[in-house]
């Protein structure tokens, strides 16, 4: 069923693209790598997963936006894919401009490696909606430039840290486009969907898009 294929897409520093394809796997999809001159055409769902694209040079994403295959996510997320990004890969989407702000560098200007707690603001995204309103969750960060920056436009608040973690502005964690498809978030769900990696809260949002994608056949 073409419904459950998903691309993966590699940038040339991209190091989170396995446990991506692992944790997809693991919620019956059927996960391919898709490098800078691949296809997307046809993929109901599209992971930009995290890393240091281009090794973060100029700014983090700025470089992997600028891609032939980022100018093929923008088309595909037109066409109604879910296009999920993950650190890097959310801040690649802002740099392409499919979500609003900015990431920047965290406040106290160091990286910072650890699990945190989060809100889920908003369930009814096709990302979110096997987490309820104003549930709890527990995932990992790993970023030094996670620190989000609404610039006073119109954001579409999907989580929330619970404590201030980097500065994040009304401690935005995750934010949705308009349209609810393109999802990015600096906490990583990949890293977070057994028991033997320290928890399983991110488990929830890969069920989410197949429970979504399940109720569009």
């Amino acid at each position: 069923m073409r419904s459950l294929d998903v691309a993966v897409v590699v940038y040339p520093g991209s190091n989170c693209d396995r446990d991506m394809f692992y944790a997809l796997e693991l919620s019956g999809f059927r996960p391919r790598f898709v490098g800078l001159k691949g296809e997307l055409r046809g993929y109901p769902v599209i992971a930009v997963p995290g890393g240091f694209s281009y090794g973060d040079y100029l700014r983090p994403g700025a470089v992997a936006a600028r891609e032939e295959i980022s100018h093929r996510i923008r088309e595909e997320a037109e066409r109604g894919a879910l296009v999920l990004g993950v650190c890097n890969g959310f801040q690649i989407l802002v740099e392409m401009g499919l979500l609003p702000g900015a990431l920047l560098q965290n406040e106290d200007g160091l990286f910072s490696c650890r699990w945190v707690d989060l809100l889920v603001e908003d369930a009814s995204t096709p990302f979110t909606r096997c987490y309820r309103p104003g549930q709890r969750i527990s995932l990992p960060i790993a970023n030094g430039f996670g620190r989000y920056y609404r610039g006073g436009g119109d954001v579409r608040v999907v989580m929330r840290y619970v404590h201030d973690v980097n500065g994040s502005e009304e401690g935005i964690a995750a934010v949705a486009n308009e349209a609810g498809n393109v999802l990015g978030m600096m906490p990583h769900p990949e890293r977070a969907c057994e028991e033997i990696l320290g928890g399983t809260d991110g488990i929830a949002l890969f069920r989410s898009m197949m429970e979504h994608l399940s109720s569009l056949l």
